[in-house]
């Protein structure tokens, strides 16, 4: 506890510290936050990126030896810059001293000497703390080290740091407080800093995929009177205005399908979606989501399309089609594997469903095989339960899983000569599912039928079943040409292009319990 109390009066006078430092900025009528811009001409890699070696007399590092060295020499070696950025590490401040500053490239050093910037200005600059926001000017050169640096003839204080940043050697290792505190994260953590930038590309990377091969991109309501296109359990609202309950969109497939409906033959959509459901490491309450739908095709054009994206997608941000992830690589250069759920559950669990024709007999495989069901659930809906009980951890290496039971695709068509199931695949990498795909359901006497028996399972104590969305259903009757149609999720794909162990690690804000 001493400890503790100890930490905290340190912390304060830190604190109180840097506060007496702003105040007595303002009474000089230097108040940093009065300052609206800064002109500044490159970022740190833009002085750095492009250098060539050239053979120089300098010191080794940490040496007084002199000796003739290969030294990285910026192409704006000698030329008059300007930069901006964090302070993020100080050191000598007698006559000369040398910091490291921070911006969104990365970082680079200041060499600054009292005899150019002059004594007053000098004094102030020994006053600046790590975290302080600066701009500073000066020349290009190649220290005695061997490092590009600026030679700092003015340095301006754009905003005051009044927290102290995490202590550097330690780094900011609390997980809860990275995700809490990500601006702080992403200031301590580079590696944080490179793998939202990587998400940043691999969105921008998708857009022009779909751009090019002739996608609209379209938005759509979050807001809505009915939440269907996903089994899955809404988040709810009430919309003042007009006194009516509202929910949060679980998916972007029944608004995209009435825009196929209005004749957009291809359209997409990024955007978050909102589930109120668990926290896990591959589960957020909202995600971000891409959908997109294409006339006249079916599941077929959809596998097609995948792989194409994702090889496209994995080349362009990380210049290669082999992902590794925990280790593991996948190998996205080869043609994806294609396996039938049916398939996928008689070589993993050893149970074939074509030879169980009743209820009963599903009941009874489960029971053997230790799958928990509920009385609600039908044949189709166990054999859903032993396909993720025992496949879906065996498919690393990218898989089509094809022909899901009809019980669980409720916008779907069905495979004409099963009936039973449907055309539909769910992609997997690295055993998690990475998208969802439907030759949809285009018949709305069909649908009708699939909106009534979801309602009936909603009543048995299904949260997660649709509802009969009557404004969708009168876009299917004015007439929908065949579509395919696939869901992406857009984090998991984050996830492994980046080696992430979690989602919230590719979130930016990821939702967390509020602080006590």
């Amino acid at each position: 506890m001493e400890n503790i109390e100890q930490t905290q009066e340190q912390l304060s006078a830190l604190l109180q510290v840097r506060r007496d430092k702003l105040t007595e900025l303002q009474n000089e009528g230097r108040d940093p936050f009065q300052i609206t811009k800064f002109e500044r001409s490159h970022t740190s890699n833009q002085i750095k990126e492009n250098y060539t070696e050239e053979e120089r007399e300098l010191k080794k590092r940490g040496s007084d030896e002199v000796q003739i060295i290969k030294a990285k020499i910026s192409p704006l070696d000698g030329k008059e810059v300007s930069v901006a950025g964090r302070i993020m590490s100080k050191r000598g401040m007698g006559k000369v001293g040398f910091v490291h500053v921070a911006d969104i490239d990365g970082q680079i050093q200041l060499f600054v000497k009292k005899d150019i910037l002059g004594e007053e200005e000098y004094n102030r600059f020994k006053k600046l703390d790590i975290g302080d926001i600066i701009g500073a000017s000066g020349e290009v050169f190649t220290t005695q080290t061997g490092e590009i640096s600026i030679r700092a003839d003015k340095i301006t204080l754009l905003s005051k740091s009044l927290q102290p940043l995490p202590e550097k050697f330690h780094g900011m290792t609390d997980t809860d407080l990275r995700y809490r505190q990500r601006y702080v994260d992403l200031i301590m953590n580079e590696d944080v800093k490179k793998t939202f930038i990587a998400r940043s590309r691999i969105i921008a990377s998708i857009r022009a995929y779909l751009n090019n091969q002739g996608f609209l991109e379209v938005e759509t309501p979050m807001l809505v009177s009915n939440a269907g296109g996903a089994a899955a359990r809404p988040f709810e609202t009430h919309f003042n205005a007009l006194d009516e309950d509202f929910k949060l969109r679980i998916s972007l497939e029944l608004y995209l399908k009435r825009l196929i409906v209005g004749g957009f033959d291809k359209v997409y959509e990024i955007g978050r979606v909102f589930r109120n459901e668990g926290l896990d490491t591959r589960h957020n309450p909202e995600f971000t989501l891409m959908e997109l739908y294409q006339a006249y095709t079916d599941y077929h054009g959809m596998m097609d399309l995948t792989e194409n994206m994702y090889r496209h997608v994995a080349e362009e941000v990380l210049g290669t089609t082999k992902i590794v992830y925990n280790g593991i690589e996948m190998d996205l250069s080869k043609p994806f594997e294609c396996i039938t759920m049916l398939d996928a559950v008689k070589k993993y669990a050893g149970v074939d469903f074509n030879e169980i024709t009743t209820l009963e007999e599903a009941r009874a495989a489960a029971d053997k095989h230790h799958v928990e069901y509920e009385e609600r659930h039908s044949k189709g809906e166990i054999l859903n339960l032993f396909f993720e009980e025992f496949a879906e951890e065996h498919l690393i290496q990218p898989t089509f899983v094809m022909d899901h039971p009809i019980e669980i695709s409720p916008l779907t068509k069905k495979k004409p000569e099963n009936p039973d199931y449907v055309e539909r695949f769910e992609f997997f990498m690295n055993g998690w599912e990475m998208a969802n795909a439907y030759s949809e359901l285009n018949d709305p006497i069909d649908q009708r039928e699939r909106f009534k028996a979801q309602e009936e399972q909603l009543a048995q104590g299904n949260d997660e079943a649709n509802t009969t969305d009557e404004d969708f259903m009168r876009a299917l009757e004015i007439g929908m040409p065949p579509t395919g149609g696939i869901g992406f999720g857009i984090d998991r794909m984050c996830m492994l292009l980046t080696d992430s162990p979690a989602i919230r690690d590719v979130l930016l804000f990821p939702t967390m319990k509020p602080l006590a």
